[in-house]
């Protein structure tokens, strides 16, 4: 360093650094000049200047910042990099309470559900599901899911119970185990979000349960405005016992094509146009009713009454002598705001050879629905392009009733919606007396929340040409009558 004259006293200089800032408060620059008795006085230098010793101490803290910031993101790198390569997994569930009053019925329509034209259907409390679902995933590509339901506690029910692969090209996700079958659009529909409690007549009938053991294929376009599913199933139910048996090989190939080639997406898709085909190809034993292997003939067709009934009112039993049958449905959803009118329609063709006193002609069975459906609180129903399902329905204002802090009571009314839906259902054809009839059911569904709500179905209807369900013969005549039925399902997922 030099040396300057200072009053009378030799002082050391320093050298300085530049800064960027055109003024520094000279209160706050921290420069200490010493004279020569020791005494500590403010020194003044040019603005923008700081001593070279301060210069680099600031430099090298600067260093150790960035490697420490450096060191840090490495740490989270590195536990992201180990998290991807353990298996993760999440727990949803949904618990579905029904109460079903039988109002009014036919003695036609007793004998259909207990065997007695005397002794009426009974009202019922049920838990319809209680279901715990566990989903993950496993690197690099593969996934999972365990569904069981616990509506009765004594026996457990498997539902959807599968591994895969997804990111598969083009979009693509392949599911090996227990899934549903893709026919019926109400029954690809999550039960979280259908508009009415039970499912229409005819997707509940040509796929009974929907899910069986099987191997699909899922898969989407790039636009999100095509999606498909196929694949091959085994057709025996093993929702109980998780078991396959038999010496011949029930089983079908499935497909189904959907798109929604008008989606608005300005509103948020508040406005589409959805449509879908499906199909099936099966393959029965004719032998199965009749013979002594474990498998019994799949070809059977049969559902409850739009409520949940202990039988089945529209039956065929198990078709003896069939051999194979086909299906092939239509279905579409047209979207409106708060409007939504859906329809669906299912052919069934059943080939057979004679057995068991039957005829042994072909069969043709048939049905479909129409409902529309209205918020009067003006939520809509949102679609889900990449698999061709509605999805979860948002209120815009949640129910609640609270004390305010302020004194009073806040509250919301969460969003209601209005719905019709009418159902027709063909079982009867030739010497096979399954039941043809129809159904009308007014729905109200009060959304509490986007995760929970009620639903209030009232029903009535009619069946005739009933009964095939009650014997293993032909019949000389068939059973049926009206019925009316009120439920209420109370529903929470999570």
């Amino acid at each position: 360093m030099g040396l300057l004259s200072h009053n009378d006293a030799l002082l050391p200089t320093y050298q300085t650094a530049m800064l960027q800032n055109d003024v520094i408060d000279q209160a706050d620059t921290g420069l200490i000049e010493t004279d020569g008795d020791g005494d500590d006085t403010r020194s003044s230098f040019p603005a923008g200047t700081v001593p070279i010793g301060e210069y680099e101490e600031l430099l090298e803290r600067v260093g150790e910042l960035e490697t420490s910031w450096k060191d840090y993101q490495d740490e989270l790198k590195s536990d992201a990099d180990a998290k991807k390569k353990k298996p993760a997994y999440k727990l949803n569930g949904r618990i579905h309470l029904d109460n079903w009053n039988f109002l009014d019925s036919d003695p036609g329509v007793n004998e259909l559900e207990t065997g007695d034209p005397n002794d009426d259907p009974e009202d019922r409390w049920d838990f319809r599901r209680i279901r715990l679902t566990w989903t993950g995933t496993v690197p690099q590509n593969m996934l999972y899911r365990i569904q069981l339901d616990f509506n009765n506690p004594s026996s457990a029910e498997m539902k959807d119970v599968y591994l895969g692969f997804n990111n598969l090209p083009h979009n693509q996700t392949l599911l090996i185990g227990n899934q549903k079958r893709p026919i019926g659009l109400d029954h690809l529909n999550s039960s979280r979000h259908n508009v009415f409690a039970e499912r229409p007549l005819a997707v509940e009938a040509f796929n009974e349960d929907a899910r069986r053991l099987g191997v699909c294929m899922y898969g989407y376009n790039d636009a999100e405005s095509v999606h498909w599913r196929y694949g091959a199933f085994l057709l025996e139910n093993i929702s109980t016992d998780g078991r396959y048996r038999g010496d011949y090989d029930e089983a079908g190939l499935y497909g189904r094509l959907s798109g929604s080639p008008w989606y608005d997406e300005i509103s948020g898709g508040r406005g589409y146009w959805h449509w879908g085909l499906s199909g099936s190809v099966n393959t029965t034993d004719g032998d199965g009713t009749i013979d002594n292997d474990q498998n019994q003939n799949e070809a059977r067709f049969r559902t409850r009454p739009l409520a949940r009934s202990d039988s089945r009112w529209w039956n065929t039993n198990r078709i003896l002598g069939s051999e194979g049958y086909q299906e092939l449905g239509l279905e579409s959803m047209l979207n409106i705001g708060a409007l939504q009118i859906t329809g669906e329609y299912i052919n069934t063709w059943v080939q057979r050879d004679p057995a068991g006193g039957f005829n042994g002609s072909n069969l043709h069975f048939q049905g479909g629905y129409l409902f529309a459906s209205y918020f009067l609180t003006g939520e809509y129903i949102p679609l889900n392009r990449t698999s061709g399902t509605i999805d979860r329905v948002k209120p815009f204002e949640n129910f609640f009733v609270v004390d305010r802090c302020r004194g009073g009571t806040g509250k919301g009314w969460g969003a209601l919606c209005v719905a019709l839906r009418g159902d027709y259902l063909d079982l009867s054809d030739s010497d096979i007396r399954g039941g043809r009839g129809y159904g009308i059911t007014a729905g109200l569904n009060w959304y509490w929340t986007a995760y929970s709500k009620i639903q209030c179905n009232y029903v009535v209807g009619e069946i005739e040409n009933g009964g095939q369900g009650l014997d293993d013969v032909p019949l000389a005549a068939g059973i049926g009558g009206d019925f009316s039925i009120l439920g209420f399902r109370y529903m929470i997922d999570f």
